[in-house]
């Protein structure tokens, strides 16, 4: 199973081996951004003192999450 961690080192691993040239610089670091978000955000929950805390921050993760797989499916056609 993936955790918050592992998506984000895995994004990041990818962006840096992706070779382009400076114009796709601000959409690489959104990609890195959104998936350092996921994990971030489900840290932040488990330091909540709620179960319900703990649920918004996944919601909020699982934003992250969908704006990092269209942010990477834009890049993907483009590249393409």
């Amino acid at each position: 199973m993936a955790t918050g961690g592992n998506v984000c080192l895995n994004v990041i691993d990818t962006v840096d081996a992706v070779s382009t040239d400076r114009k796709h610089y601000r959409l690489l670091a959104q990609i890195e951004a959104g998936s350092t978000s996921v994990a971030m955000n489900i840290a932040e929950g488990q330091g909540r003192f709620s179960k319900k805390e703990f649920a918004q921050y996944l919601y909020i993760s699982r934003g992250s999450l969908y704006e990092t797989i269209t942010l990477l499916d834009i890049f993907h056609r483009k590249a393409g």
